[in-house]
């Protein structure tokens, strides 16, 4: 499934399926402690079962490690942009 738009700068989209509930909750939460997230949304994965939970996280507000992590990984086409 496509998103309708595409996400402001510095913001992605993320959609965790998993087999149980539980599971899809515990990897949205070790998002949410890295960077900013709107709540999140959680919907049946399909006919075979499972759930799907979709939440927005803003990398501009990102916490550590994640922060790091971002800083480390930029190409220096996106330092010399951010400068």
């Amino acid at each position: 499934m496509q998103p309708k738009e595409t996400p402001s700068d510095g913001h992605a989209d993320v959609r965790i399926v998993a087999a149980s509930p539980e599971v899809a909750r515990r990897v949205a939460e070790v998002l949410r402690r890295c960077f900013a997230a709107t709540e999140q949304r959680s919907f049946p994965a399909g006919a075979g079962g499972g759930t799907r939970l979709e939440l927005t996280v803003d990398t501009t507000r990102a916490a550590e490690p994640a922060r790091s992590w971002l800083e480390t990984s930029r190409s220096p086409e996106e330092d010399r942009l951010r400068k």
